[in-house]
């Protein structure tokens, strides 16, 4: 289990750098050099990769609801870089929205159960199907709306559904690294579509709305969700009699990256505040 939080905490780290490295990289586009041509934008994609990958070795160690909440707190660690990097004034409210999110992320943590789920149903990819086909047909529904938070929510649906597909996967293959096994399981294909979803509707809903708002709306749909369905669908442990504080965390957690997610500390533009 310490192996997975150490990993999941790096994963986290690389989440808020990336973000960092991608905003400072929009801020420089111009006509002439366009954001796929911005060095940093590129850079932040990569370490967007790296992320990734250390949130599937994470999801090997520990529940969906502990991976969730601590990637959630790479906006607890972006406001903070915010304010060395770019000089940002961090208001009371940021500073305990902060401890809130550090304190919510150890609740969760501590409530996570030691002993392995004894296996996941066979209906489990039906039921990811499923939802994946419901927020297919959102996201169409949603292609000519105006409004931000509901393609949001989609995308916080969507990048958390990865997550379910990367344990379901995980899950029935124990042993060691098998390409072949791992093609044939359709939670791969399910873990590539929700990706895909998830991609979509977060990059229209930040055309469509103020970045800290659409950072709340995704970021606490992002590791709420996923985690308590893993807890009920896959059967992530919950520490016998820590169901109280796993719910006291979550909502901590929750708060805090509302506050900060809507702070002036995260939407600075680069390319007047970066410190160079």
């Amino acid at each position: 289990m310490l192996i997975g939080l150490i990993v999941a905490i790096v994963a986290m780290v690389l989440n808020s750098a990336a973000g960092l490295l991608q905003s400072d990289g929009a801020g420089r586009a111009t006509r002439r050099r366009p954001l796929v041509l911005q060095p940093r934008y590129l850079v932040g994609l990569v370490v967007d990769a790296l992320a990734w990958v250390c949130t599937v070795v994470a999801l090997r160690y520990l529940p969906v609801f502990v991976v969730q909440a601590v990637l959630g707190g790479a906006i607890a660690l972006t406001a903070l870089a915010t304010r060395w990097l770019y000089g940002a004034v961090l208001r009371p409210i940021d500073r305990v929205a902060i401890v809130a999110c550090l304190l919510g992320l150890v609740l969760v943590a501590a409530s996570a159960g030691d002993e392995e789920p004894k296996g996941i149903p066979p209906t489990v990819d039906l039921v990811l199907l499923a939802a994946l086909v419901v927020l297919v047909g959102a996201l169409l529904a949603l292609r000519n709306t105006r409004h931000a938070w509901p393609l949001a929510l989609v995308a916080g649906l969507g990048f958390g559904g990865t997550s379910l597909a990367v344990r379901a996967v995980q899950l029935r293959d124990g042993g060691g690294f098998d390409l072949v096994g791992l093609l044939a399981q359709p939670a791969t294909y399910l873990l590539i579509g929700y990706f895909l979803v998830g991609l979509i509707s977060y990059s229209r809903a930040l055309g469509r709305g103020d970045i800290s708002a659409v950072t709340a709306v995704f970021t606490v749909t992002e590791v709420v969700v996923p985690g308590l369905v893993a807890i009920a669908l896959l059967g992530d442990p919950v520490r016998p009699g820590w169901v109280p504080a796993l719910v006291s965390g979550l909502l901590l957690a929750v708060a805090g990256v509302v506050v900060l997610a809507r702070s002036p500390a995260q939407h600075l533009h680069p390319e007047r505040d970066f410190v160079r």
